[in-house]
C-alpha cells in the first residue's frame, strides 16, 4: 500500500543499551551458576566449586555477548 502507517523504529538510547548489558550479565551469571549448582549436586562436589566455575563461565559468556552484539 502506498500509505504504509507502520511505526518507525528509533535507534536504541544509551540507557536501553545499558539495561541490555546488565540483563545479559545477570542472566549469564544466574543461568550458568545454576548449571554449576546442578553439577555440584550431581557429582557431590564440596565447597560449591561448580557454582564458582559456572558463574565465571556465565560472566565471561555475557561479556562476550555484550561486546559482540552491542559493541561498535
Amino acid at each position: 500500500m502506498a500509505d504504509d502507517q507502520s511505526p518507525r523504529k528509533r535507534p536504541p538510547s544509551g540507557a536501553d543499551l545499558g539495561w541490555t548489558a546488565i540483563g545479559y550479565l545477570i542472566a549469564g551469571i544466574g543461568v550458568w551458576g545454576g548449571v554449576g549448582w546442578l553439577v555440584d549436586r550431581w557429582l557431590g562436589i564440596p565447597m560449591g566449586l561448580g557454582v564458582m566455575v559456572g558463574m565465571l563461565v556465565g560472566g565471561a559468556g555475557a561479556i562476550y555477548m555484550i561486546v559482540k552484539r552491542l559493541g561498535t
